[in-house]
């Protein structure tokens, strides 16, 4: 009986093994069909258009198929090409304008929208109009219509801008019901990332530093917005918004365009209209069909553009929280990255490396992983380039000091030069449901750290002393990178986030500029040209994962139009839930990473969740469920 149910299950596995190549041969299949078909062109007189229907990032997420499939995951728009685009576009003879569609605009990094903010502004430099559209307009999607020359707003719509900041969620009260208790062991007055744990609402260090962060982010917001569009006072409109508001008879979007905050109101039908009028008709019959190009087909067509021989700066993607082992894109593995760094190192084309990073850290070991992968580099010496990207803190600043220059933007999320370790320990759970725990021990230290039982002064004193270890290799790495004294770093340190244009202030950043000035300052580095080729060194993402983005990537219009957030103050409630999932997430990823984390809280509660957030588990559901 058991040989037939062996023989069985072997034949079971083999038609699974089949099925499995069969749907592999389909996939690759339908992948040749898309690559085999006509090259797409550019046509004519046309527009291009950015439909950003999504979140912008440094490194689009690998989303899991099924997800992918049933559209459970937000769209993700690398920022390198719609940098691309707009470079190319600025000199391309055959595009006369750039659309910006931002009804489905999710945000992307405050640092990010400086870059294509400049982008933007480049093209309108050559005489070509930007033109920008949208049903509500918050603080992200405001900002790159401002560098629009004419921004459009539908008459039912609005503008409602908040400002950086925001509120995180703190679990001490929840866990204290549950019997639960969280184990810190920190370096940094300001290393507020264990806080959720440890208190009900935010310590008076941490509000501080936070509010100059947010001040900061925001006054270069306001700058920026002012250099664009001179005549928006946004700090007068903020004071007497419900004022406005009243006075406009409780209009919003007429509001915004008494403020000067756009330039024209109409439908949907209107703004497409018009854009028909001026560049002829497109292929279609939807009311948004006019004579464009998306950005996707249009990075197809000028894809002979690309340079494929000669010297190189190769561009290491360091993206998402770090952590160890290995990792799909979109999360950046300690492994994967230095196995993509050691390959790259064969290349003799490269010639220098610039570390693109945007992370708000992580795993330690795997931060230091990566940086040892950089001094490989660094030993053949290849010049190394830093640029930082909406967020480079902790874990993130740690990999930078295997730079030889860092670049930053002025709204980057930097510094968090500071250490953490978070375990819990479940001995008052277990003796309140009855539950006894108890054995022998070899030495003292047997079982340690014993989360049933709960720690022992001497486990804690180890676990406090080793913190205190990491965090001055730390201080000295960053000292010596930065030809700072230790105390200097120490001062500036202590967990405290600061942005871009504060931490080049402070010694911590070289400079103010995106990735091209990264770009430009290895090739001075390496003695190389101006227009010297670029080699993105990363994980790609697996090929069915590419194929369902050749399919499902670029959706029809009426269907992006029909998932646009729409309302403005759904807009808002949408941006405040994002907060609140990415804190959740984050929490989880403390609660459940690695012992030893440079990782940054403050971060996350700034950005917009990079992916989709799975539902608590183990513990922190039990905890999750109370609070529900």
């Amino acid at each position: 009986m058991n040989v037939l149910r062996k023989i069985w299950r072997f034949l079971v596995g083999v038609k699974d093994a089949l099925a499995l190549i069969l749907l592999l041969v389909f996939f690759a299949g339908v992948w040749s069909l898309l690559r085999g078909g006509p090259p797409a062109t550019v046509p004519t007189d046309a527009a291009l258009v950015l439909a950003l229907d999504g979140q912008i990032v440094d490194q689009a997420n690998e989303r899991p198929l099924l997800a992918a499939i049933a559209g459970d995951t937000a769209r993700q728009i690398e920022v390198r090409n719609v940098l691309m685009a707009l470079d190319r576009a600025k000199t391309d003879m055959r595009i006369k304008a750039v659309v910006l569609e931002l009804d489905a605009f999710t945000g992307g990094g405050q640092a990010n929208l400086q870059a294509i903010g400049r982008a933007l502004t480049a093209v309108r430099a050559t005489g070509k109009p930007v033109l920008a559209y949208s049903t509500a307009y918050t603080d992200d999607s405001y900002y790159l219509a401002a560098h629009a020359s004419q921004i459009w707003l539908n008459p039912l719509g609005g503008v409602l801008l908040t400002g950086p900041g925001g509120t995180n969620l703190y679990f001490k009260k929840a866990l204290d019901k549950l019997d639960i208790d969280i184990n810190v062991f920190r370096v940094g007055t300001y290393k507020s990332a264990v806080e959720p744990f440890t208190r009900s609402d935010a310590s008076p260090e941490s509000k501080a530093a936070s509010q100059a962060l947010v001040d900061t982010l925001w006054a270069s917001y306001r700058a920026d917005v002012s250099k664009v569009r001179p005549k928006v006072d946004l700090p007068a409109l903020l004071a007497d918004l419900p004022a406005r508001v009243k006075a406009a008879g409780g209009s919003l979007s007429q509001t915004a365009r008494t403020a000067g905050l756009i330039d024209r109101l109409g439908s949907p039908e209107d703004f497409y209209g018009t854009l028909r009028q001026q560049y002829g008709e497109g292929e279609g019959d939807s009311i948004a069909s006019f004579n464009g190009i998306t950005l996707s087909r249009y990075l197809s067509a000028t894809a002979d553009q690309n340079k494929k021989s000669g010297d190189a700066i190769g561009i290491v993607y360091v993206a998402g929280d770090i952590v160890d082992g290995f990792a799909p894109a979109g999360t950046a593995g300690g492994d994967t990255i230095a196995r993509q760094i050691d390959r790259a190192l064969n290349d003799t084309d490269i010639k220098a490396l610039v570390v693109r990073i945007d992370s708000p850290g992580g795993s330690v070991m795997a931060s230091e992983r990566i940086r040892e992968a950089l001094l490989q580099a660094k030993a053949r010496k290849l010049p190394i380039v830093a640029s930082f990207g909406p967020v480079a803190a902790s874990g993130g600043y740690w990999v930078a000091t295997a730079a030889d220059e860092i670049i930053a933007e002025p709204a980057t999320i930097t510094g968090s030069i500071g250490v953490f370790a978070v375990i819990p320990s479940f001995n008052r759970l277990l003796d309140r449901v009855g539950i006894g725990a108890d054995g022998v021990k070899s030495t003292p230290y047997t079982g340690a750290p014993d989360i049933l039982r709960g720690l022992t002064p001497d486990t804690k004193l180890l676990l406090q002393a080793s913190v205190e270890d990491i965090y001055r290799r730390f201080t000295g790495l960053v000292s010596a990178a930065r030809k700072l004294p230790v105390e200097r770093v120490d001062a500036i340190g202590q967990g405290r986030v600061w942005a871009g244009s504060t931490a080049k202030d402070l010694g911590l950043v070289d400079s103010l500029g995106g990735l091209d000035a990264a770009v430009a300052a290895a090739a001075r580095r390496a003695q190389l040209p101006a227009d010297v080729r670029t080699v993105d060194i990363e994980r790609r993402p697996s090929l069915p994962f590419e194929i369902l983005n050749s399919l499902f990537g670029e959706e029809e219009e009426d269907m992006r139009q029909q998932a646009a957030i729409r309302d403005p103050f759904a807009r808002l409630a949408r941006v405040d839930q994002a907060r609140i999932l990415g804190g959740i997430a984050q929490a989880q990823a403390v609660a459940s990473g690695p012992t030893m984390q440079a990782s940054c809280l403050d971060c996350a509660g700034l950005m917009p969740p990079r992916a989709l957030v799975k539902a608590p588990s183990g513990w922190l559901a039990s905890l999750a469920a109370l609070v529900d």
